[in-house]
C-alpha cells in the first residue's frame, strides 16, 4: 500500500494555504465547501473536525487537496505542519472525507414549486441558455485546472443578457487577485471565444 502525503502550498490569497495529498478524495471536477462546523456536519467529517481547530475559519475539498482558510491572529508558521500532519492521518487511516453532497441535498429539498429550500435560497437561479454548454467547456478546458492549481474551484451558475455569473470557491474566494482572474482572464477568454458575453461577474454567497 503506497503512504499518503500530504504537502503544503501557499495560495495568492494570503488566508488560505492549500493541502495536497498523494490521493484522490473526491472525483475529479467536484468540490465542497464549509464556512463553520455547523454546515460541515452530516456532509463532511473531515471538514468537521478540521472546524475544532480555532483558526479555522474555512475548509474546502477539491479532487485531490484541501484548502484551508485561516483567522488572521495566528501566522502560518506556527500551523501549517499541525494542520498538514491532521490531513495526512485522517486520509492514512481510511477516515471519512465526504458523505454526502450539500448541493445534491438543497436540490432534494426543493419544493412543489421548484424553488429550493432556504438554506439555498441565496444563490440564483438561471433559465437555460443556448450558450451554457459552449461556457462550460471554455471553462472546464482553460479555467478549471488553473483555478484548481491555486487551492479554489469555479462554478458557472447561469448566462442572462450578455452576463456570465460565476461563483468562485476555496483560495479564489475573497481573495484580492480574484477579481483580476476574473476580470483579466475569464472575462477576456469567454469574449473572445463568444461574442454575446458582455462581462463575467462573482456571485459571493
Amino acid at each position: 500500500m503506497i503512504p499518503v502525503t500530504v504537502y503544503s502550498e501557499m495560495t495568492p490569497n494570503p488566508s488560505t494555504m492549500k493541502f495536497v495529498a498523494n490521493k484522490y478524495l473526491l472525483p475529479t471536477g467536484a468540490s465542497v465547501e464549509f464556512d463553520s462546523k455547523t454546515s460541515a456536519k452530516g456532509f463532511s467529517p473531515l471538514a468537521e473536525a478540521l472546524f475544532d481547530f480555532p483558526f479555522v475559519a474555512k475548509v474546502f475539498v477539491a479532487s485531490n487537496f484541501v484548502t484551508v482558510a485561516k483567522t488572521d491572529n495566528v501566522p502560518w508558521d506556527f500551523i501549517t505542519m499541525e494542520l498538514r500532519e491532521f490531513i495526512r492521518e485522517w486520509i492514512s487511516f481510511g477516515k471519512e472525507v465526504l458523505i454526502a453532497m450539500p448541493s445534491q441535498i438543497q436540490e432534494e429539498n426543493l419544493d412543489q414549486s421548484g424553488s429550493a429550500s432556504t438554506e439555498n435560497k441565496s444563490i440564483p437561479t438561471f433559465e437555460a441558455s443556448a450558450l451554457d454548454d459552449a461556457i462550460m467547456d471554455l471553462l472546464d478546458q482553460y479555467v478549471r485546472p488553473a483555478v484548481a492549481n491555486d487551492g479554489g474551484a469555479i462554478d458557472f451558475l447561469g448566462y442572462k443578457d450578455g452576463t456570465v455569473t460565476v461563483m468562485l470557491k476555496g483560495s479564489c474566494a475573497g481573495c484580492p487577485s480574484s477579481t483580476a482572474t476574473l476580470k483579466g482572464g475569464i472575462e477576456n477568454l469567454l469574449k473572445q471565444h463568444l461574442t454575446e458575453v458582455k462581462e463575467v461577474v462573482a456571485f459571493n454567497g
